[in-house]
């Protein structure tokens, strides 16, 4: 908390006044967590301050909100082509991120737990910090941060994909660098990896960041490299699911889903407490970023958030057992691959027994690597097995047409 403090006040994130008469109040509190390395052991302990901004008024405390993030298609593809040609590729954190960028708007906070009056404040009745800088919590954070690093970097000569927003590239061949953005983690990657380090430095006289070498731990995902490639998985999350929902010591089943089940939302009793499933699905959908395997059954079960029933909850139950037997699972982008874009579709005629709707999956590769999948039903019935197949087909080369666009901003 005191390191939190100091960070606040070195940063002039605000100053303490009279709160002006007709003029609003948003509280605070300290969030608490474990940042944890790729192994699961402990990083470091750590205390944020977070304004309470679900207590904030749009039109008075803030306008404009929205804030790209990066796609994973796009943080897997950076990988695949960093593999193939053989990039460095290096991790940054940005620390206080939120706190880089000035308000726009005038928003009061209540004094925070742990703000000592007699060295930190003026002595009086009524006071409130009036905020300067973003603060986690504030519903336009997300937004000012991004608005002030985009500038920064434009600055310094990169530009910004229409593709992805959160990409940015800069230089031709060995000059060339590639920067992609995810709130306050970036990866950067190139083939000179002076040039990485000098673009460290620039950042680093602009904001306060941590340079975490090479990558290995983004978002959840362990990356591993060997001499034939990389492997991407997310097997500790994996683990801290099965231990979280007592799964650890279980029987391992061999598929993820029974071929013979047909699920429907009229069998079985109601759950007493849906909520359970639904967080289950919540975390298994994040683990379908690495897990393609896993993608359809995942997609099945979470047509029943609504209304779960317990046939869908032995489902879940049966897709966890599965997880048991391959927690480790991933995937694997050679080194010695070519840069042959291929996509490959089908679907499933009327396959939904609720709505008669079809399903559509794909998979698009990248030479020998595996970048983007889908499985989704339709949003419309067809009424013949060809009709299906050409609205798999139209989604896959939208996929395709995307991605040739964002290749190009890798010059390639």
């Amino acid at each position: 908390m005191d390191a939190e403090l100091t960070a606040l006040r070195n940063n002039k994130t605000w100053s303490v006044v009279p709160l002006p008469p007709n003029k609003r109040v948003i509280g605070c509190h300290w969030v608490y967590k474990i940042k944890l390395n790729s192994d699961g052991s402990v990083e470091r302990f750590k205390a944020r301050l977070v304004a309470q901004g679900y207590t904030q008024q749009e039109g008075l405390d803030f306008f404009d909100t929205f804030s790209p993030v990066a796609k994973m298609v796009t943080f897997k593809l950076l990988l695949a082509i960093s593999t193939i040609k053989h990039w460095h590729t290096l991790q940054i954190d940005i620390n206080n991120a939120f706190l880089n960028e000035d308000l726009n708007e005038e928003v009061y906070m209540a004094l925070p737990p742990g703000l000592t009056v007699s060295n930190d404040v003026p002595t009086g009745t009524n006071l409130v910090c009036k905020l300067h800088k973003s603060i986690y919590g504030l519903r336009q954070s997300s937004r000012q941060w991004y608005k002030k690093l985009t500038s920064t970097l434009l600055q310094e000569g990169f530009t910004q994909s229409k593709a992805d927003y959160t990409l940015f590239t800069r230089g031709k061949d060995d000059k060339f660098i590639a920067l992609l953005v995810y709130v306050d983690d970036i990866v950067i990657t190139g083939p000179n990896i002076e040039a990485l380090h000098q673009l460290q430095n620039t950042l680093h006289q602009q904001f306060k960041l941590k340079a975490l070498g090479q990558l290995k731990y983004f978002l959840g995902f362990e990356i591993a490299r060997a001499s034939h490639g990389l492997f991407i998985s997310q097997r500790q999350y994996t683990l801290q699911l099965l231990e979280d929902n007592g799964y650890i010591g279980c029987k391992p089943a061999k598929a993820p889903m029974d071929p013979r089940t047909r699920l429907d939302d009229q069998q079985g009793e109601p759950l007493t407490n849906p909520s359970t499933y639904r967080q289950l699905i919540g975390k298994l959908l994040y683990l379908t970023l690495s897990r393609p395997d896993i993608t359809y059954a995942v997609n099945t079960l979470s047509q029943f958030m609504a209304n779960p029933r317990t046939p869908h909850m032995q489902a879940v139950s049966h897709l966890l057992r599965y997880l048991k037997g391959s927690p480790g699972q991933g995937l694997l982008y050679p080194r010695n691959s070519s840069l042959h874009l291929r996509g490959f579709s089908d679907s499933d005629w009327a396959t939904c027994p609720i709505t008669r709707r079809s399903t559509t999956g794909f998979c698009v590769f990248i030479g020998d690597c595996l970048i983007s999948w889908k499985t989704k039903k339709q949003p419309t019935i067809s009424k013949s097995s060809a009709e299906a197949e050409y609205r798999a087909l139209a989604a896959t080369t939208s996929e395709l047409t995307w991605l040739q666009y964002l290749l190009q901003d890798f010059q390639i």
